[in-house]
C-alpha cells in the first residue's frame, strides 16, 4: 500500500508524458495532494472544475438509469490528455485520481493501465 504522495510522485515518473496529476475529492471539489502542473497548469483549479464534469455524468447516468460504475473519463484536448480515474476501494470512496498528459509524449493506453495500477496501490 502507497500513501498519497509515494502515489502522486509515481504517476509522474511511472507514466510517460505526466505533465500534473493530483487527488481530489469530489464532494468537496478539493486537491488532497497535488504534483507537477505550473503557470499554465494550475491543478487546484483543474481539481474543482473536474469535480463539476463528475458529478454532471453521474446525475446523467442516474437520469439514463445505467447500474453500472463510472471507470474514468477522457477528455482530449489539442496538445494533451486529460484523465480522471474515479477511486473504486472502500477507502478512496469520493476521490478521484486527475492525470494530465502531453498528448505528443504519452501512450494513452499505457498511461490508463498504470493509473489503474497506482489506484490499486493508494492507501488514503
Amino acid at each position: 500500500m502507497a500513501n498519497v504522495e509515494v502515489s502522486l510522485k509515481e504517476a509522474m515518473t511511472a507514466i510517460e508524458g505526466a505533465l500534473g496529476v493530483a487527488l481530489v475529492d469530489y464532494t468537496s471539489g478539493m486537491a488532497l495532494g497535488t504534483l507537477g502542473g505550473g503557470k499554465e497548469l494550475d491543478l487546484t483549479v483543474a481539481a474543482a472544475g473536474n469535480t463539476d464534469v463528475i458529478r454532471a455524468k453521474v446525475r446523467t447516468m442516474e437520469m439514463l438509469g445505467l447500474q453500472d460504475d463510472l471507470e474514468d473519463i477522457l477528455i482530449t484536448l489539442g496538445t494533451q490528455y486529460h484523465l480522471i480515474r474515479l477511486l473504486r476501494s472502500r477507502t478512496g470512496s469520493g476521490l478521484f485520481l486527475y492525470l494530465v498528459l502531453d498528448k505528443q509524449n504519452s501512450n494513452l493506453a499505457m498511461a490508463r493501465h498504470r493509473l489503474r495500477r497506482i489506484e490499486a496501490d493508494l492507501e488514503v
